[in-house]
This record gives structure tokens, C-alpha cells and sequence, in this order.
């Protein structure tokens, strides 16, 4: 597990509320935006599995009322999703959980920070197809 460190602005930015009725909503964008970044067909359902582990994970530590908030950093044959709540008591992520175990196997590269009353994940991959492969 690695902290999070991105300075740059978001590509994209979805605020929802911290619900699971709009998990889907999430899920459905981030396949959108790998589509259009030429991910794979299997590429695209593993990232909409574990952004919904990662959604899964966080909505039970959200703040009542509040938000969730994922932020989309495109880049070709890449992607990067920032997903955060606000979260008054931020939980110590077990890299031992189900959910943890889904990430890790789906993802390129995973980082957790819980500061300043955020609870927030970052997921990166990148497409199977190179661009030598375009």
C-alpha cells in the first residue's frame, strides 16, 4: 500500500451520493472512459470489478449524507481513478479482505490515504494493448 500523491487536475470528476443505489453509476463511467481510451473488452470488466470493490469498500465509511467523490486521470492506454469519502472515523484497510485481495489482482497499482477526514483509494491501470499494438 502506497500514499497517495497526484497534483494534477482530474480529466473527468463524478460526485455521487455515498449510496450504494448509485454504485452503478461509477461503475458504468469508469467502463465509459476505458472505452474510449481502447481498453480491451476484458480489460474494461476487470476495472468496472474493481472499482465496485473499491466502492463496495468505502460507502459502509462514509460520512451520512455525504458524497462520493471519483476523480478520472486520462492518459493513453491508462487510467487512473481517485475514489474518496468523507469519512469522520477513516478505517484501517485490511490488506487481507476480500475486497483488498480483488484490487490487488485488478489493478496496476493501488495507494490509501485517510487525511483530513478523507477516506481515498487510487487505482491505475493501464490497457493490455500497447500503443505499438494501435
Amino acid at each position: 500500500m502506497s500514499e497517495i500523491t497526484m497534483a494534477r487536475k482530474a480529466e473527468v470528476e463524478l460526485r455521487i451520493p455515498a449510496d450504494g443505489a448509485y454504485a452503478s453509476v461509477v461503475r458504468t463511467t469508469t467502463a465509459g472512459l476505458a472505452a474510449r481510451l481502447d481498453f480491451t473488452l476484458d480489460d474494461i470488466e476487470d476495472l468496472r470489478i474493481a472499482i465496485g470493490e473499491a466502492s463496495a469498500m468505502m460507502l459502509p465509511e462514509a460520512d451520512p449524507g455525504s458524497d462520493l467523490t471519483c476523480r478520472f486521470f486520462l492518459e493513453p492506454h491508462s487510467m487512473t481513478i481517485e475514489i474518496s469519502v468523507q469519512c469522520s472515523d477513516p478505517p484501517e484497510v485490511d490488506p487481507d479482505s476480500f475486497a483488498w485481495q480483488v484490487l490487488s489482482s485488478l489493478a496496476g497499482d493501488i495507494a490509501v490515504s485517510t487525511e483530513d477526514d478523507r477516506f481515498t483509494v487510487r487505482v491505475s491501470v493501464a490497457s493490455s494493448v500497447s500503443e505499438a499494438d494501435t
